[in-house]
């Protein structure tokens, strides 16, 4: 009965598990399955790096572009800014010649004018006649010859050769019409040598329209300068 009881002894199962010298030095303990090497994840930066980085193909050819020989002729060869503002000058000698000609022209003509003035206001008519006649026949292409012709024609009447004076004064004041003075001038001439009233009024209505200032006899005897004999009108 006792005999019957007894616990069947132990089962050694230590022929089952495997040689632990062999799980060491297999990394695969299982040959059925394939090994996978799993490789960490590369960081955004380290991409950028890797993606930067250029092709064998296009650092060859930029090595060959940058070992080519640069030729300095060309570049040498071109002409400089400063000569090129020599050859190509827009204005010609004679050109420059007859610019400074013209200007010189000009200022004769505006200091013969002026003298002519400073002679009529200083009251030497006779002078004054001599240098806007200047202007007048030397000057004819310029405008300002017609202004001396003002100056000309009340030089004249007060000479004494009104019947001048009042043809160019007729003949200014349609060349300068609007110039109020030529107009003042021809009323006062008109009604005092020809009486013809109306034609003075009508003058004079113009004058005072464009300058009322010549509605006051000092104006034209300290400011004009008007010939005494032309004031008395």
């Amino acid at each position: 009965m006792e005999g019957a009881c007894r616990a069947p002894p132990p089962i050694s199962i230590s022929h089952l598990l495997p040689n632990s010298t062999l799980i060491s030095k297999n990394p695969n303990p299982n040959p059925s399955k394939t090994l996978i090497r799993i490789t960490p994840f590369a960081s955004k930066s380290e991409k950028t790096v890797a993606s930067a980085s250029p092709k064998p193909f296009t650092t060859s050819r930029r090595l060959l572009l940058l070992s080519l020989p640069i030729s300095t002729s060309a570049f040498s060869s071109l002409p400089s800014s400063s000569a090129l503002a020599d050859e190509v000058d827009p204005v010609s000698s004679a050109e420059r010649s007859a610019s400074a000609a013209f200007s010189q022209r000009v200022s004769d003509a505006i200091e013969l004018l002026e003298k002519g003035r400073e002679l009529q206001a200083q009251g030497d008519f006779i002078q004054a006649l001599t240098y806007f006649t200047q202007v007048v026949e030397n000057y004819k292409d310029f405008a300002l010859s017609e202004y001396a012709r003002v100056g000309r024609a009340l030089a004249l009447y007060e000479v004494g050769d009104r019947d001048e004076a009042i043809a160019e004064m007729e003949d200014v004041s349609i060349s300068l019409k609007g110039y109020p003075e030529v107009h003042a001038a021809l009323a006062a001439a008109l009604y005092e040598d020809k009486h013809a009233a109306l034609l003075a009024e009508n003058q004079f209505a113009i004058a005072t329209l464009l300058d009322p200032h010549y509605t006051d006899l000092s104006y034209v005897r300290e400011t004009k300068h008007w010939p005494p004999s032309l004031r008395k009108q």
